[in-house]
Formats: structure tokens, sequence, C-alpha cells
């Protein structure tokens, strides 16, 4: 007869985390979450600040290379360049009244030529103020505080071989100009080509979110109605202009438009006009909360001094601009 012995082991009692070794590991935990959250915020603010500062230098130099483009070739005129429109004897303005024009200082300084007896000027510009002469177009209002506007006239290149209703063209050879509407001309000009003509006002204004925005007028058939919204985060603009006062046609000084007189803006006198000092103080588009500026920015020779508790980043840019016509300056 068998005997079954049974052996009943002794189970060990179950033990889990005390009470302290919970509290510690949570406040490893703790430490490893603020961690993690610490490198997430210094990542996300480090490409806040790399993507403002990428936008800030990508929006300056298009509004640089814009104007620049415009503005080097001031006063080209086709074969007229370097020559005064004189309306009744080397002009006709063929064109009825603008619906709308801009028109700026001086006796002749509308879109278009007319016969008062003064120089057409190509190029005036001013600061807008509560106090400053300004563009008809372009009431103070219209424009943001204590920034420049520019307007240029020229020819457009390349030449075309008939114009149209939708823009103002010119038929000009070397010593005739036609201003018109249309394919042709009604006055016969020989030897004549045809080129698109621009009046162009560059000025700055917010939208309504307040984001500034660099902005053109451009002439059409009608007039001057015509706005383009080119860069946004232009917060200021300085023109400076250069004259060359010893004919070596290199400038001698800059000087902003205050300064300029009517007989150096129509370069009647012996100062000329040979290049212009273009600044921009471009904005960012959104606030950056973790930021604050504090910074005074030299715009040109003006000093901007930013409002308490701005959270705006900015950077400033400049360029020169030859003008490319000295012909027209020596004229």
């Amino acid at each position: 007869m068998k005997i079954a012995i049974m052996v009943i082991a002794k189970k060990k009692p179950q033990s889990g985390m005390s009470l302290v070794e919970l509290m510690v590991a949570m406040v490893i935990g703790l430490f490893l979450t603020a961690g993690v959250f610490t490198m997430f915020s210094m990542s996300s603010s480090n490409v806040t600040t790399t993507s403002q500062f990428n936008q800030l230098q990508e929006n300056g130099r298009i509004a640089l290379v814009i104007m620049e483009r415009d503005l080097s070739q001031l006063g080209f005129m086709g074969d007229l360049t370097g020559t005064d429109f004189i309306v009744g004897t080397n002009t006709n303005v063929e064109i009825a009244a603008l619906t709308s024009d801009c028109v700026g200082a001086g006796l002749n300084n509308a879109t278009l030529p007319d016969d008062k007896p003064a120089h057409f000027r190509r190029l005036w510009g001013y600061e807008n103020t509560a106090t400053s002469e300004y563009l008809s177009c372009l009431d103070y209002g219209d424009v943001k505080a204590d920034t420049d506007v520019l307007q240029l006239k020229r020819f457009l290149g390349p030449s075309v071989s008939e114009g149209d209703s939708n823009a103002i063209y010119a038929a000009s050879n070397s010593s005739q100009v036609a201003f018109f509407v249309g394919e042709s001309p009604t006055a016969t000009i020989e030897n004549s080509r045809i080129w698109e003509y621009q009046h162009h006002v560059y000025f700055i204004a917010d939208d309504a979110s307040g984001i500034p925005i660099l902005r053109r007028k451009t002439l059409t058939s009608t007039g001057m109605s015509n706005d383009e919204q080119l860069v946004e985060g232009i917060e200021n603009i300085r023109f400076l202009y250069g004259f060359d006062n010893d004919g070596d046609s290199t400038p001698d000084s800059f000087m902003p438009a205050s300064n300029v007189t009517e007989l150096m803006w129509d370069n009647e006198g012996f100062q000329r006009l040979v290049a212009i000092k273009a600044f921009v103080l471009v904005r960012s588009i959104n606030q950056d909360r973790s930021y604050t500026n504090d910074t005074q920015y030299q715009l040109g020779d003006k000093t901007i001094i930013i409002p308490a508790n701005d959270h705006y980043r900015r950077k400033i840019m400049s360029t020169t601009i030859v003008l490319e016509n000295p012909v027209l300056i020596r004229s």
C-alpha cells in the first residue's frame, strides 16, 4: 500500500512599491516630463525665431529689388531720353482729362505733361506728415504716418508694334512724342517707336488687420486708380537723394526730400541727382510673445523708436540705386 505524501510549499507574501518608492518615481517622472516640455518649447521658439528672421530678410530683399529695378530706369523716355517735354513744341497729348490723377508739387507734376512754363517733373518724393505737401491721389490718412512716398515716370521697354485701350502709350522719335490711348496716335511722327508709358507711386499703408504693406499705384488708360499690394511687413521706408556737386556723376551728398529744393527736383541748379539710397524697416507679420523689442532703429537719417511692450521683430535693409540715364541728369 502506497502512502501519498503531499508537500505543501510555503509561499512568500507578494510585495509592491512602497509609498516612498512611488513618490520618488513620480518626482523622477516629473523631472523627465519637464525636460521634454522644455526641449519642445525651446525647439518651437527656435523655429519661430528662425522663420521670422528668414521672413524679414526675404520681404526686405523683394521690396528693394522691386524699387531698384524701377528707379534704375528713371527718366527713360525712349529716343527722347534727356529732352524735356514741351507741349505744343515737341509734345502732343492726345488724351482727355484722366478720371483719376496723382498730381504732386511743382508747376508741371501731373501724370501727363501740360503746357505750363515749367519742366515736366519725372521724380518727386515727400515724407507723409500732417504738414507736408502730398499727391492728390493720396491724402495724409491714406499713407502710414512718417513714411516716405515716391513717384516716378518713365517709358517701359521694349517698344511695341502698336498700343491698346488698356494703357497709355507714347510714340516718339528723337525730336517728337505723342501720348495716346489705342493702337496709334493721331499725329504722324516719322520713324517713331511706341512705348508703354508708366507712372508709379510707392507708399506704405496698413491693411484691415494692421499689417503694413508696401503698395504701388500704377497707371491705366483712365488714370492712377490701380493699387497693387507688393510686399507685406514693410513698416517704414526712407529715401535719401544723392546729388553731384562737381560734375563727376558721383553723389557728394545725400539728403531727405524735405531738403531738396524746387530747382533740384527739376535739375535746374548746379546740383544733379545721380543716385538714391533706399532704406526699408521690415517687421514680422506675427507677434512673438516670448520676445520684447526695445531696439531703436536708424533708418537713414532718422531714428525709429519702437513703442513699449512691442513683440514684433524688425530688420533694416538698404541699397544705393545709381540712376542709369546720366543724359537726363545733364539736360
